[in-house]
C-alpha cells in the first residue's frame, strides 16, 4: 500500500490533532470523534527524512549545533527551482516556527500601540499575536466572489493611509485557499511601499499549489525587497510541524541585524540538529514525495467538493492551494453553535468553526483533507449524517 493510503493510529501519541479534542471542543469523550481540524497531515513523512534522522542518531553525541551553509543552500535552491526566486544564503534566519517569527518581526519593527493590518477571514494567530504584543489590529475584509476571495482595494488602501506600520499577508490564503495573483501582489507591494508599511509575508503553504495555479513570492514582484520579510518552512509541505523548523528571509541587512540582536538578547540558540537535518533533507530530496502528495490531495479535494456540494445549503469549491477546504453552510440556516453541535454529537466529526478566523468567517467551516482517502470518505459520511 502507498503511504498515502495507510491509516496510522495517532491516538495517544501526544498529537494535538488527535489527543486534544476534549479540551479544544469541550466534550467529555472524543474516542469516536474523527478530527479533521488542525492543519497537520495524517500521512507519514518522506522516508528520506526518516533515514536522515536515523543516520544522524547513529552518532552518539548531541552537542550544540550550528546551521551549515548547505542547509541554507537547500532552501535557496528549492525556491529557485520551485518558484524561480533568487535569494541569498545570508538573507536566511532560522527559527522554530512561522508564528514565532511574525511575533519577533512585529516586536522588532513596531511599537506598542502601533497598528498592524490583516485581511479577514484569516489564520487566528494573525489577530492574536499582534494583540498580545500590545499592537492594534486593523482589518480589511476580503470580498467574496464565486466561492473564493478577492481584495477590497479601497478598504485596503484606506487602512494603509491610517498610520499602519505593518501588514501581514497570507499567501496562499488560509483558510480560503486563494493563491494571490502577480497583479494582486504587485499592487500590494506598491501600496505598502507608498505608505511605508512593512510587509510580513507568510508563505508557509507556498509549495501546496494545485495546477494550473502558480505561487508568486512577494519578493519576486516587489520593487523594494528591503520592505519585505518572508516566512517559509518545510513543516506544512512535508508534515514536520512537530520538528519545529522555519525560516525568515530578510534581504535588508539592517533588519537582519535587528532581528539577530533580538534573538541574542533572548538567548535563542537556533534550530537543533534534528530540525536542521529534517529541513535540509526535505528540500534536497523531498520533491518526489511532494509530487505524489499533490496528486493525492487533488483526489481528496475533488471527492469532498463533489459530495458535499450535493447537500442543500452547502457551498464548497476546490481551493487553489493548501490542503484545507473552506465550507460555506450559511444556506442551511443553522447557527455556528447548532452546526458544531450536530457535527460533534451526531456525526462525531471535528471541524474548525469559521468564527475562529474573525467575524468574516461566521457561517463557514474549515476541513483538513490531508489524510488517506478512506478517512476523507469517512469524514464526508459523518458530515452528511450531521445534517440529516
Amino acid at each position: 500500500m502507498s503511504i498515502f493510503s495507510t491509516v496510522f493510529n495517532r491516538r495517544n501519541t501526544y498529537s494535538a490533532k488527535w489527543d486534544m479534542l476534549e479540551q479544544v471542543y469541550s466534550i467529555n469523550d472524543a474516542s469516536e470523534v474523527l478530527p479533521m481540524w488542525v492543519a497537520d497531515m495524517d500521512f507519514a513523512i518522506p522516508s528520506v527524512i526518516i533515514d536522515a534522522l536515523h543516520k544522524r542518531m547513529e552518532h552518539p553525541v548531541f552537542g550544540y549545533s550550528m546551521a551549515p551553509e548547505e542547509t541554507k543552500s537547500s532552501l535557496t535552491n528549492w525556491v529557485a527551482e520551485k518558484h524561480q526566486l533568487t535569494i541569498k544564503n545570508e538573507w536566511i534566519l532560522f527559527l522554530h516556527g512561522v508564528i514565532p517569527g511574525i511575533a519577533e518581526a512585529i516586536e522588532a519593527f513596531t511599537e506598542v500601540g502601533d497598528k498592524v493590518l490583516i485581511h479577514t477571514p484569516v489564520y487566528p494567530p494573525f489577530m492574536s499575536v499582534p494583540k498580545n504584543l500590545g499592537r492594534k489590529v486593523v482589518t480589511s475584509q476580503l470580498l467574496e466572489k464565486n466561492n473564493s476571495y478577492e481584495m477590497d482595494w479601497e478598504s485596503f488602501e484606506d487602512c494603509l493611509k491610517n498610520d499602519v506600520k505593518a501588514f501581514i499577508l497570507c499567501n496562499p490564503h488560509n483558510p480560503g485557499g486563494k493563491v494571490w495573483s502577480e497583479k494582486d501582489l504587485t499592487k500590494i507591494a506598491k501600496l505598502c511601499q507608498q505608505y511605508n508599511v512593512l510587509i510580513l509575508s507568510d508563505e508557509i503553504h507556498s509549495d501546496l499549489i494545485f495546477k494550473p495555479n502558480k505561487h508568486i513570492p512577494m519578493l519576486k514582484v516587489a520593487e523594494d525587497p528591503n520592505n519585505i520579510i518572508t516566512f517559509l518552512a518545510p513543516t506544512k509541505t512535508f508534515n514536520l510541524a512537530g520538528i519545529q523548523a522555519a525560516t525568515m528571509v530578510v534581504p535588508d541587512e539592517k533588519k537582519r541585524k535587528v532581528l539577530e540582536n533580538l534573538e541574542m538578547n533572548r538567548g535563542y540558540m537556533g534550530l537543533n540538529i534534528f530540525s536542521l537535518t529534517a529541513l535540509q533533507t526535505a528540500y534536497e530530496q523531498g520533491n518526489p514525495w511532494l509530487e505524489e502528495l499533490l496528486e493525492v490531495l487533488t483526489v481528496n479535494m475533488d471527492y469532498v467538493v463533489e459530495n458535499l456540494s450535493k447537500l442543500e445549503g452547502i457551498k464548497v469549491s476546490k481551493p487553489e492551494g493548501t490542503y484545507l477546504l473552506w465550507i460555506d453552510y450559511r444556506g442551511t440556516g443553522l447557527s455556528e453553535k447548532e452546526m458544531m453541535d450536530r457535527l460533534l454529537t451526531v456525526g462525531k466529526l471535528a471541524l474548525e468553526p469559521g468564527s475562529k478566523y474573525g467575524e468574516a468567517g461566521n457561517g463557514f467551516l474549515r476541513m483538513n483533507v490531508a489524510c488517506p482517502l478512506s478517512t476523507v470518505e469517512d469524514g464526508v459520511s459523518r458530515f452528511v449524517k450531521s445534517l440529516q
